[in-house]
């Protein structure tokens, strides 16, 4: 059986197109998930569970992701997918902005729009996100996918930090109209340089197989979802992406409460410690960006060392905070801790997306998309939950325990503990390679297989 030619892999550059498109992807999520959250807070006067409820809604979709990469696995090509999602993200977004200012005279009509926009922030997201990683791993070599991971999270983060900046003075003097501008220009430019990124990024039409199978059958989503379940490998690394982020995202909500409450810091000490984390954060991605490219040639167990490496070094700094808090108090040095626990997840969140991307191309063949959309919607349920579990099991822990420094040493103690399930997780990976024995999609828009053995 001949299978399709494979198109060719991407160079430096074509890496770089993809992160300004993850850094058009950040522009827009960061004006929804952190500027829009303050204004329905602060200037409506809005209880803060209702921007929190509006994030979940948009963590919520995301369980829709396995079928927006299954949609591109049939059709063969992913960039229409990637533009398609930003243009509905840019739209969400904008009408999520204008359902803030609805707020102002009808509260009912202005949340069930935020409802409908924040909807089809999560489509999105999911739709363009997924299919990115997708064409990331599909057209990344071994040897550059460490780098490649590392390169558009850290895009994704410039995009962060230059919205915060440009949008934050675009917004002075505050009004509804400029939220509803700077969100609409923000948009457009993001769907801009996401279709120039992606021009001609892609072959017009995916490549044809030379020697179809002659006993085809057509297979539908969910036989699809069922089949990729079945292989032990990504059902493993599902059950990991949960854990691990789950893990990671529990610190999201208490760690500035924690150094305010336990170590005295200000509002804006608490503030530029998280900005040391994120610092941190930056070097632990740059670190394994670094090995893998000084590695060369991929070796076997190589991205899964630097998983295991960050989710034990994630651990490690969690349980220091929880004992040296425990035992000094006030007195136990914060801000490196802080800084070692943001080099340990950065080097844990590239290392895993490196690793799905090296995951996404094995098992049966042309079914990259679904399996990134398995493992993104994994991640957003954790990442749903995560923020959430933490900030919750915080408030019993200060029920049951007298004193706070104990009730946030048990919470960071058992964040720690996840981690280091996730390393054992992660441990039991394989990296097996790809079953060949399937037929590469054909064009027509019909999932087309072999019958051939199960893998």
């Amino acid at each position: 059986m001949t299978a399709a030619l494979p198109a060719s892999n991407f160079g430096w550059f074509g890496i770089f197109r993809l992160g300004l498109v993850q850094t058009s992807l950040g522009a827009i999520v960061i004006l929804m998930t952190s500027t829009l959250n303050r204004v329905m807070v602060v200037e409506l006067g809005l209880a803060a569970a209702i921007p929190g409820l509006l994030v979940g809604l948009h963590y919520a979709v995301q369980l829709s992701r396995p079928r927006w990469g299954f949609g591109a696995d049939t059709g063969g090509r992913r960039s229409p997918w990637i533009l398609g999602g930003m243009s509905v993200l840019a739209a969400g977004a904008v009408l999520a902005s204008i359902s803030a200012a609805l707020m102002q005279t009808s509260l009912a009509a202005g949340l069930a729009l935020s409802l409908l926009a924040f909807g089809l922030i999560g489509v999105g997201v999911g739709a363009a996100g997924t299919n990115l990683l997708a064409l990331l791993a599909i057209r990344t070599p071994p040897e550059r996918k460490a780098a490649a991971a590392a390169i558009v999270w850290i895009m994704m983060i410039a995009g962060f930090i230059l919205t915060a900046g440009i949008g934050g003075q675009l917004l002075k003097p505050f009004t509804f109209e400029r939220l509803i501008l700077v969100t609409a220009g923000t948009g457009m430019l993001a769907v801009t340089l996401t279709g120039l990124a992606l021009f001609r990024l892609e072959p017009a039409a995916p490549a044809r197989p030379a020697s179809p199978s002659p006993e085809p059958r057509s297979i539908d989503f969910r036989a699809a979802l069922a089949e990729i379940w079945d292989e032990p490998e990504a059902r493993r690394f599902t059950v990991f992406v949960f854990v691990s982020m789950l893990a990671y995202s529990a610190q999201d909500l208490i760690l500035e409460p924690f150094a305010g409450i336990v170590h005295g810091y200000s509002a804006g000490g608490s503030t530029q410690l998280a900005g040391i984390q994120n610092i941190g954060t930056l070097i632990g991605m740059i670190a394994v960006a670094l090995a893998g490219t000084l590695a060369g040639k991929s070796r076997p167990g190589f991205m899964r060392a630097w998983t295991i490496g960050g989710c034990l070094a994630s651990a490690a700094s969690l349980l220091a905070m929880a004992i040296g808090t425990q035992t000094l108090g006030a007195s136990w040095p914060l801000l490196p801790n802080i800084l070692a626990l943001g080099v340990a997840n950065g080097v844990f969140a590239v290392s895993a997306i490196g690793s799905m991307m090296t995951l996404a191309s094995t098992g049966r063949a042309s079914r990259e998309g679904t399996r990134m959309g398995l493992w993104g919607a994994s991640q957003a349920i954790a990442f749903g939950l995560g923020g959430l579990a933490g900030a919750v099991s915080l408030d019993v822990a200060r029920l049951i325990f007298a004193d706070a420094v104990s009730a946030f040493s048990i919470v960071f103690a058992v964040e720690g503990a996840l981690f280091v399930a996730a390393a054992g997780l992660a441990a039991r990976l394989t990296y097996g390679s790809r079953d060949t024995s399937r037929v590469p999609l054909l064009p027509a828009g019909e999932f087309r297989l072999a019958e051939g053995r199960k893998s």
